[in-house]
């Protein structure tokens, strides 16, 4: 099952464990993570269901988005991009 993990920047609002989850899709996948700690749903997605601005997904190293595949033994790592100078 895809491993789920979200960075520390998020992990200071929310605490959400690292947990492994069934789903064949980056969408799918979070949706398991949100029904189990839907408190974090908010600072992932909007209104509108989709992934917020400062937020980034990255699938065994690779930027993502919802609908893209999962296998397995995928790493999903949720970060909050940081801006600024």
């Amino acid at each position: 099952m895809p491993r789920v993990l979200f960075t520390s920047n998020l992990q200071r609002y929310v605490a959400v464990p690292e947990s492994e989850v069934a789903g064949s899709t980056v969408a799918q996948a979070l949706a398991a993570v949100f029904k189990a700690q839907p408190q974090v749903r908010d600072y992932v997605l909007d209104e509108q269901g989709h992934v917020r601005k400062h937020v980034h997904i990255y699938v065994d190293g690779h930027r993502r988005t919802l609908g893209d595949p999962v296998s397995a033994d995928s790493e999903i790592c949720v970060l909050q991009a940081l801006s600024g100078g």
